[in-house]
This record gives structure tokens, sequence and C-alpha cells, in this order.
């Protein structure tokens, strides 16, 4: 809940709402005190997923959320707009 909290500060550009909202965050693990965070862009093309992927790591490490933090981009499953919040 504390990362969640932390990325909702964290805008998609595209879209302009958090990238908890629309559903770009698949998963966030303590891994021994690093934080992991499976993510996602909403296209495999996508020209801010450098921008996002730094933002969120910054976002973490701004939070002082665990003793680092890994983002992985993947597309696996892809993004589809049903995986936003109401």
């Amino acid at each position: 809940l504390e990362v969640e909290d932390a990325l909702q500060q964290v805008l998609d550009p595209e879209i302009g709402r958090s990238v908890v909202d629309i559903g770009l965050i698949y998963r966030v693990e303590d891994r021994s005190g690093v934080i992991h965070v499976d993510m996602t862009t909403t296209s495999r093309g996508c020209p801010a997923a450098g921008f996002l992927v730094d933002a969120v790591r910054e976002r973490i490490v701004a939070a002082n959320i665990g003793d680092g933090v890994e983002v992985e981009l993947t597309y696996d499953p892809p993004w589809s707009p049903d995986m936003m919040r109401a």
C-alpha cells in the first residue's frame, strides 16, 4: 500500500492519470528489502516507457521505501483499457 500511494503521483503523460489507476503496475514485491515492480505501458512502442520506468523508480526512492528498487517492463499480459480503475 505504501508503494501504491507513492506511485499515485506518477502520471501517464498520454492519459493524464496515475500508473496505478490505469493498471500499468502489475506486481510489487519486497525481495529482501529491494522493492521489485513489474509494470507495463499502454503499448509496446510507447514513447514514454523510459520516462515511466524512471519515474516509478524515482518515486519509490523518494518515498524511502526499501533498500533499493528494480523496475521491470513487461508486456505479458498486454495492457488493455479494461485494466483501468473506474
